[in-house]
């Protein structure tokens, strides 16, 4: 079995880069700074599909998203998650945070419809991202 991103999640993202586990992608949604991180790991739904190592590296890779997600926004808080009910490929969200994003102090989900990046906007998010996340 070989790595494959889900279609839904390679429909609503953008690819930032790879790291040595992850594909790192943004969430096409204006609203929020919102990081995903895949593991590229056929067939993993749950943290527990993850032998020591691959966890350790999962922790690790998610922790420097979040701080390098916080440094490019200046986020009050930053949300770091994995769900999937909906989506069962195990991804990991990271989403930069602030009391005036429209879900404050709620979840995300659901709050307000996603905006897609305009063209030019989404440019910009790419390059600091990219030049934060490498």
């Amino acid at each position: 079995m070989t790595f494959e991103l889900d279609p839904r999640l390679a429909a609503d993202t953008v690819q930032v880069t790879d790291w040595p586990l992850c594909k790192v992608l943004l969430m096409n949604d204006a609203n929020y700074p919102w990081l995903i991180l895949v593991p590229r790991i056929a067939g993993a739904v749950n943290l527990h599909d993850l032998d020591a190592g691959e966890a350790a590296g999962l922790m690790e890779e998610s922790r420097r998203a979040s701080s390098r997600l916080a440094q490019v926004t200046g986020s009050e808080k930053t949300n770091v998650a994995t769900l999937g009910n909906l989506m069962p490929q195990l991804h990991i969200h990271v989403i930069a945070r602030f009391r005036s994003d429209p879900a404050w102090p709620g979840p995300v989900w659901g709050r307000v419809p996603a905006e897609p990046y305009a063209a030019p906007a989404l440019e910009v998010r790419l390059a600091e991202l990219i030049r934060a996340l490498g």
